[in-house]
């Protein structure tokens, strides 16, 4: 029996598609080593995007690929990740410190979407990131009470603000720098730059991702986001209803005319389970998400339930993925993260930060 060859190996890998990513990991170049000795191969496997829960499962799929190999007595398969910086926008440079700026958007309110950017901040974080959330919605913050953080930031230096911190999240807000119940009774100009000044002016440290909760709409602070902050993806979040669809689109587009690349839709409320007697119905219509990420030619990244569980866990300031981080929305969340970053992964990647800053000086 011929020994198995670097080339046999590969070819068998092409045949798994990675779920998340919807390729296989050669073309993806995800496959980092490939070692044969006699009929002993070992593989290392670097993926884009932090899978911590899914690790074990894509070795396992790849230990069995390699092993159907004739010749191959044992695999071993090594799993991690590394998480890169994408381009962004034309004009836009990378901010320091943070690799990826993520945003997520809504064409309407109510449908779910500071929920869902806390929770697939927190699932991200899950699955071995290093995360911060930026509450963007200047008239009406919700971030500090779904993240149960009180109190005001400190300044070290009188110029900067120190991010709060909850469930291993990075946070600001403009709700912690006003009372809870004050109105934010400011024109257009002054969000644009209370926002800019949110996130420029926040000691971030080292992210992986720093997620956006975006207001509803396409007004100022859309545009603001669009034209000066470096965005490597968005996400859209809506629900089945036609209502909200009819929004949720003028959202995607806003976003392709900036050229800010949708990364996919996440439907929510997308069916309800009465919690009496288990009967499922469609409230707010069926298959919506679905099929505006069909005409769009985007990736339905999940549907989660309309579940009280979800809505009781965010009001009283701990957020499902942070309050059962085993339990079945928690997972829905978790695998929405990691298609959302699977995505992300494969974007164009930004290469700035290699190369070295040249300084001409006149001596």
């Amino acid at each position: 029996m011929s020994a198995p060859t670097n080339e046999a190996v590969e070819a068998a890998l092409k045949d798994y598609v990675e779920p998340h990513l919807g390729r296989d990991l050669v073309s993806t170049k995800s496959v980092k080593s490939i070692d044969v000795e006699g009929d002993q191969v070992k593989v290392k496997v670097t993926l884009g995007f932090p899978a911590k829960g899914a690790a074990d499962a894509i070795a396992a799929v790849v230990k069995e690929k390699v092993e159907g190999i004739d010749g191959v007595s044992a695999a071993q398969v090594d799993v991690d990740w590394e998480i890169r910086s994408h381009s962004v926008q034309k004009s836009l440079k990378p901010i320091d410190n943070i690799k990826n700026i993520i945003a997520v958007a809504s064409g309407k309110g109510g449908v779910g979407k500071s929920t869902t950017a806390v929770n697939l901040a927190l699932a991200l974080s899950a699955e071995g990131a290093t995360v911060g959330i930026l509450d963007a919605d200047i008239y009406g913050p919700s971030q500090p009470r779904m993240l149960g953080v009180s109190g005001k930031p400190e300044s070290k230096d009188g110029k900067s603000l120190e991010p709060m911190t909850s469930y291993g999240l990075q946070t600001m807000s403009i709700g912690f720098l006003i009372e809870e119940e004050t109105p934010m009774i400011w024109r257009g100009p002054m969000v644009t730059q209370a926002l800019e000044q949110l996130l420029n002016d926040t000691n971030w440290s080292d992210l992986d991702y720093l997620v956006i909760d975006l207001p509803p709409g396409t007004g100022d602070i859309q545009l603001t986001l669009a034209q000066k902050v470096p965005v490597s993806g968005a996400v859209i979040v809506t629900t089945p209803q036609d209502i909200a669809l009819l929004d949720a689109r003028k959202g995607l587009k806003m976003f392709q005319k900036v050229e800010v690349p949708v990364l996919g839709v996440v439907e929510n409320m997308s069916i309800h389970i009465c919690s009496k007697c288990g009967h499922e119905e469609h409230i707010f219509g069926e298959g919506g998400g679905a099929a505006m990420a069909e005409q769009y030619g985007i990736q339905l990244l999940g549907s989660l339930p309309l579940d009280i569980h979800i809505r009781e866990e965010t009001d009283s300031g701990k957020p499902s993925v942070a309050a059962d981080p085993d339990g079945r929305i928690s997972q829905m969340y978790r695998e929405i993260a990691r298609k959302t970053a699977a995505k992300l992964s494969l974007q164009a990647k930004d290469y700035a930060a290699k190369f070295p800053r040249i300084v001409i000086q006149n001596n």
